[in-house]
């Protein structure tokens, strides 16, 4: 093989975590985590993993395959199924018409489980449709201990999800500017309606002036639910308690433990460097990092970091040559590419050089 990989096997994952840290924070959830939004670290968990009913968080899921459907400019004719759903309401009639972006205003602000139901008609082609795609997407996030049966998160043997689950649900729909829009509102007046809506989630209307979003769920059985997002200091993290009490004072806790204990520090810059070239160690190359990388770390942790460099003899697309790879007591938190850097013309012929011979690689040497 052409391609040698210097020292050790290049490195394409992107995270493993290492262990949470003991939290002085008690919470009156039953299962609850407390997530890092741009790294995914978990800073805080309690039974985080075990699968239970989550009630109307679920409309987290609806809320982004609906935006991602690309239909919330359309029309919606209400269905007789949608109005007669039981429980909270955004008061639907029969044949009204809404647009698919208004249902999900009343989805995410007012809970209404008859908007659910309208999404999941219109977006799916039935209420089972739907669910289906809210399966396929739990799969591809990698929501292993969840299953969908319902767009609302009306209670149901198979519909349920974990704590951390539905922490890497929201951090995928956050990464979504429209669902952060929508989840970010307090008071939303649609055309249909002659009054606003106002969102139930009092941490974001005034209990908390760090929030920035998040879904509140409850049902007799599954008990108080919530999902909740705060932005401090530019860092984002991402609260989840399934059966609390207290689940308002719960998220704040968090929150201010999580902002004060796992601050962002940041443990690259743009830097141009030298490597020992991979392929004549008696040579130097010219390489950079081209981004910034930050990592929420507890004080004590700081001189646990040490950083090691992974190159390849051959450039990838683009003049990747390898990656810098950071680590927390040995283990693998976070990495970034790293570029050869080269003349405009060096660099030019060298990709091409590059590309074509993987064209001739994949095709056969077609010459006579």
């Amino acid at each position: 093989m052409r391609k040698i990989i210097y020292s050790i096997c290049l490195i394409t994952c992107f995270v493993i975590f290492p262990n949470v840290t003991k939290a002085n924070v008690q919470v009156s959830a039953e299962n609850a985590i407390l997530m890092d939004q741009s790294t995914g670290r978990v800073l805080f968990e309690k039974e985080a993993n075990t699968p239970t009913l989550i009630a109307s968080i679920t409309k987290i899921m609806t809320a982004i395959i609906a935006i991602e459907s690309g239909k919330l400019e359309e029309k919606v004719k209400i269905s007789d199924k949608a109005t007669i759903t039981e429980g909270s309401s955004i008061y639907l009639k029969q044949d009204d018409v809404i647009t698919l972006e208004e249902l999900v205003y009343g989805l995410m602000l007012r809970s209404g489980n008859d908007a659910a139901v309208a999404i999941s008609e219109h977006v799916g082609g039935s209420e089972e449709g739907f669910t289906y795609l809210m399966n396929e997407k739990a799969k591809w996030i990698g929501m292993n201990n969840s299953h969908f049966d319902n767009p609302h998160g009306l209670d149901s043997e198979n519909h349920y999800s974990s704590a951390y689950d539905m922490a890497i649900l929201t951090k995928y729909a956050m990464e979504n500017p429209v669902f952060r829009e929508i989840s970010s509102t307090s008071s939303y007046s649609a055309k249909s309606r002659d009054y606003p809506w106002i969102n139930k989630n009092k941490l974001l209307t005034h209990l908390y002036k760090y929030s920035n979003g998040g879904k509140t769920g409850y049902t007799r059985a599954a008990g108080r639910t919530l999902v909740s997002t705060a932005e401090k200091n530019g860092q984002t993290l991402i609260a989840v308690t399934l059966n609390a009490s207290n689940d308002w004072q719960d998220h704040i806790q968090l929150f201010e433990w999580g902002f004060k204990e796992f601050p962002l520090y940041k443990l690259q810059e743009p830097i141009t460097f030298t490597l020992p070239s991979p392929s004549n160690h008696s040579e130097v190359i010219e390489a950079s990092i081209k981004e910034e990388i930050y990592y929420p770390l507890a004080e004590e942790e700081l001189n646990q970091i040490h950083q090691k460099n992974y190159v390849v003899e051959e450039p990838l697309s683009f003049q990747q040559i390898g990656k810098r790879a950071f680590y927390l007591n040995g283990k693998l938190i976070i990495d970034t590419a790293i570029y050869q850097t080269s003349s405009t013309e060096d660099n030019s012929q060298g990709f091409w050089e590059n590309f074509w011979q993987q064209v001739h690689r994949f095709l056969g040497d077609t010459s006579d």
